[in-house]
Parts: structure tokens; C-alpha cells; sequence
């Protein structure tokens, strides 16, 4: 089991706002200057997250400069590049990558994005449909995998064609592929291409039944899987629910219907599934025990909040992650200060926190 943390890359703040694009976010008191990030990045290094994820989207910069630079303020910390497939060619972004693993010591890893916006995609001047999306994706990993290899290789897909490709040397150490998406068409492609599956937090019964069914598709081949979740604990619970309804109390009703607008347009189906967790209202928000969909109302992407105390909170990760679980990417407002609480407070109090200390101890 390992822990992820987050880089707010469109910026920070102690209300939950969009996480990739200007319209309909909270304000931001920080701005995502190299500054702030760097202190978010730091605070995460030394509280125990092995690596922190970036987003990728029309309202924040491009995660590729951005991890550049934070990697220089760092010394250890893994950098989870979020990269829209699609938007460049393969061949390049597998240089890209051979030369972020060269300044950054070896602590890139990429979370390939197909996108779930039409809006958005036709944006940039895409417009594939969402399955062909996904089998441009799946063309995209096969071209990116052989690129990584560092040998000359030949492609010839729907999507992509390649003569005599590379030579890139081939990385000591190649960066891990995350891929995310709820769809039968995405589930296909993180079975047979990806190293971690991303999920977004949902009841544990829907994520047993996700992580079953994505084994099934990886038929066999090593898959680790991740969670996506954001977490308000205190020390008490009552503590943390106040705070929750603090952050409830910033959105308002116009900022949710907008908000609500917008993912309503999305083809995306697990940012569908986010939305029928809280159904666009601020009643029944609690949908399993410490699981609080509120987040969903203003903020795309991963809209579930663990909310409770140190305790009941890691109790409930190390409940998914006896689901089977490998990996949790945790977030919370504002990102540097909860990186440090949680790192403090939380993990230790997991098992993989409780296992640490008493190795620890038996030396």
C-alpha cells in the first residue's frame, strides 16, 4: 500500500473548488505559483506520500512544466504527470518523459487522460467520439510502450503510424503508466495496457465490484489499482463534519447549478457515477459510513470526501484497502496544511503506518 498526495495546479484555498478549469471555482487565496506548489510538494515528501498527482485541463498550466520545475524543489517525492492522450504524439511524449527521468532522478510516472469533455476536447481541436477516444488511447499506451524500449520499432494503427520509431534510450528506470475511467471501453484498455487503475472513491461494495472486474480484464497480468479521495479529519468527528459543513456553507446554490451544467454535458461515465452519488443536491450527501459525496456538488473528477476523525478515517482506507486497494491519492483544502495533518495524523494510524512503526521498533 502506498500514498499519493495532490498538487492544486489551478490553486489553493480552504473551500473545494474546480480542480481544471477557472469557470464556476471557488476563489483561490494561493495562487499556483512554482512557490506554493513547491511548499505543497515539500510538505507531502516529508509527512510520507511517496508521490503527488497533478491534474490536466483548460484552467491549469500544463502539468509537464509545472512537475519540471517542482522536481528541482524536491528530492524525493514522485511526480504523477497527468497526460491528455491524444494531444501529442507518442514518440514525443515517450522524450518527454526520458528527459524528465533524467533531471528528475528517476521520479516520473504519467496518468494517461482520455478525456471526458466534448465541449473541452473540441477545445483543442479534438473530435472523436468517447469509444473512439478510448481506442485512440489504446493505440496511443501500444505506441508509448514500444517507444520506451528504446529500440526502432515500426506502428501501424487507426490512430497512429510509425516507421523506423526511436531510438530513445531506453529509461533505467521506465515510469509507471496510470489510466483511469469507468467505462467498459476504459476498463478494457487499463486490463491489458496500464500498470495502476485509477478509480474515484465510491461505497466499498462499488469499488469490490470495480476491482473485480477490472482483474478480470487485466486476465492475469499484474495490475495494481488506486482510489482517488479527498479527506477532512480532525481529531474528533464532530470536528470534521463541522468542517465538511463549513465547506457546504461556500457553495453556493448558484456555483453548484453551474457546475451541475457542466458535468451534465460530460460523456465521461465515472464522472456519471460521481453525480448520481449526490443527485445535484445538498441533502443525503453521507453515502456510506465516513464517505461524503459533497465534494461532487462544485468539483469534477473525484467528488468523495473521507470525512471523520484521525481513527475512523484510516479505518476506513485500510477497509478499501483490504478490497484490494494498492494505492490512495488523497487530497484536502488547502493542500499544504492537510498534507502535513494527514501525513501526521492518518497514516500512521493505517496498517501500513502501524507495520512502519513497528519495524521501527523492532530495530
Amino acid at each position: 500500500m502506498s500514498f499519493l498526495w495532490f498538487l492544486p495546479t489551478s490553486g489553493d484555498s480552504d473551500q473545494i473548488g474546480s480542480a481544471t478549469v477557472a469557470a464556476g471555482a471557488a476563489t483561490h487565496s494561493r495562487a499556483a505559483t512554482v512557490g506554493y506548489l513547491s511548499e505543497v510538494a515539500r510538505a507531502a515528501e516529508e509527512s510520507g506520500f511517496t508521490g503527488a498527482l497533478t491534474p490536466v485541463g483548460s484552467g491549469c498550466p500544463d502539468p509537464w512544466i509545472v512537475c519540471a520545475a517542482v522536481a528541482q524543489h524536491t528530492e524525493r517525492l514522485h511526480l504523477l504527470v497527468a497526460v491528455r492522450a491524444g494531444f501529442a504524439l507518442p514518440t514525443l511524449l515517450a522524450q518527454q518523459a526520458h528527459s524528465f527521468q533524467q533531471i528528475s532522478g528517476n521520479r516520473l510516472a504519467l496518468n494517461i487522460v482520455t478525456g471526458g469533455d466534448p465541449v473541452e476536447q473540441r477545445a483543442y481541436g479534438d473530435f472523436l467520439d468517447h469509444d473512439a477516444r478510448y481506442a485512440r488511447t489504446a493505440e496511443f499506451l501500444e505506441v508509448l510502450r514500444l517507444a520506451f524500449g528504446g529500440q526502432r520499432f515500426d506502428y501501424a494503427g487507426t490512430h497512429y503510424r510509425v516507421d523506423g520509431g526511436g531510438p530513445f534510450a531506453p529509461a533505467a528506470v521506465p515510469p509507471p503508466i496510470y489510466f483511469g475511467g469507468a467505462s467498459p471501453a476504459a476498463e478494457a484498455v487499463a486490463g491489458r495496457l496500464a500498470d495502476t487503475y485509477l478509480m474515484w472513491g465510491e461505497p466499498p461494495a462499488a469499488i469490490a465490484t470495480r476491482i473485480a472486474r477490472i482483474r478480470h480484464a487485466a486476465a492475469g497480468r499484474p495490475l495494481r489499482t488506486g482510489l482517488r479521495l479527498h479527506v477532512i479529519a480532525r481529531k474528533t468527528a464532530a470536528e470534521a463534519w463541522a468542517e465538511a459543513d463549513r465547506m457546504l456553507a461556500g457553495m453556493s446554490p448558484e456555483r453548484i447549478a453551474a457546475a451541475q451544467a457542466r458535468f451534465a454535458r460530460m460523456d465521461s461515465v465515472g464522472q456519471a457515477r460521481m453525480a448520481t452519488l449526490h443527485g445535484g443536491t445538498t441533502d443525503g450527501l453521507t453515502i456510506a459510513p465516513n464517505l461524503w459525496a459533497g465534494v461532487g456538488l462544485v468539483r469534477e473528477g473525484a467528488g468523495t470526501a473521507l470525512v471523520g476523525s484521525y481513527a475512523e478515517v484510516a479505518a476506513r482506507i485500510d477497509e478499501y484497502a483490504d478490497l484490494g486497494v494498492d494505492e490512495f491519492v488523497l487530497s484536502g483544502w488547502p493542500h499544504r496544511e492537510e498534507a502535513l495533518r494527514v501525513g501526521r495524523h492518518v497514516l500512521p494510524r493505517t496498517a501500513l503506518g502501524r507495520s512502519v512503526a513497528g519495524l521501527s521498533g523492532a530495530r
